[in-house]
């Protein structure tokens, strides 16, 4: 939780890129990356991660303001300073 807000969504869009990679060997298997994109829109954009940041900024205030700003949201990164 150090270097990103939301591992989980991180770790969750890296399975579904396993999924792409095992179903790239099946007919048609190239459609998968339409899968992968899909789901990172889904989890930077719509229901993931902009739902949970509002969530914790009204519970948590400022102490979370302040780790928004030196956190990454979703890959793992270094801290800013």
């Amino acid at each position: 939780w150090s270097v990103s807000r939301h591992p989980n969504y991180f770790f969750e869009w890296i399975v579904w890129w396993g999924f792409c990679i095992f179903n790239l060997g099946s007919q048609g298997g190239w459609i998968s990356f339409y899968c992968v994109a899909l789901m990172f829109l889904f989890l930077y954009y719509l229901t993931g991660i902009p739902f949970s940041e509002k969530m914790s900024l009204k519970s948590k205030g400022e102490a979370y303001l302040k780790y928004q700003q030196t956190t990454s949201a979703f890959v793992p990164w270094f801290r800013k300073s």
